[in-house]
């Protein structure tokens, strides 16, 4: 069984070949990061990205990993997501975009 089962971002399935506009937020607006997870026992979760870390648990098995974060300047980022538990290392980036302000039209 898989350690992660699914990974959100912003309440969306995370997929790399996704047109990235769809997760993308403007500046100061709340990015949610979401983890599910399979197994028993428990699990260390840590994102970070920038060099700082912006949520970091431990989950019980089977459970979710949430962190919410924003910025305050306008850019592309790629966050590291590691999470490691029943033996297992899971390690995957994530790509964060930051629009200078939300889109009109």
């Amino acid at each position: 069984m898989k350690l992660v089962k699914l990974i959100k971002l912003n309440n969306l399935q995370y997929n790399l070949n996704r047109d990235p506009e769809v997760y993308r937020r403007p500046v100061n607006q709340e990015f949610r990061l979401q983890a599910l997870l399979n197994g028993s026992g428990s699990a260390k979760a840590r994102f970070e990205a920038e060099g700082k870390v912006l949520g970091e648990a431990t989950v019980n098995l089977p459970g979710t990993f949430e962190c919410k974060f924003s910025y305050d300047t306008a850019g592309t980022r790629v966050g590291k997501l590691v999470i490691e538990g029943n033996g297992e290392t899971f390690r995957q980036d994530i790509r964060i975009d930051v629009t200078e302000h939300a889109w009109i039209g």
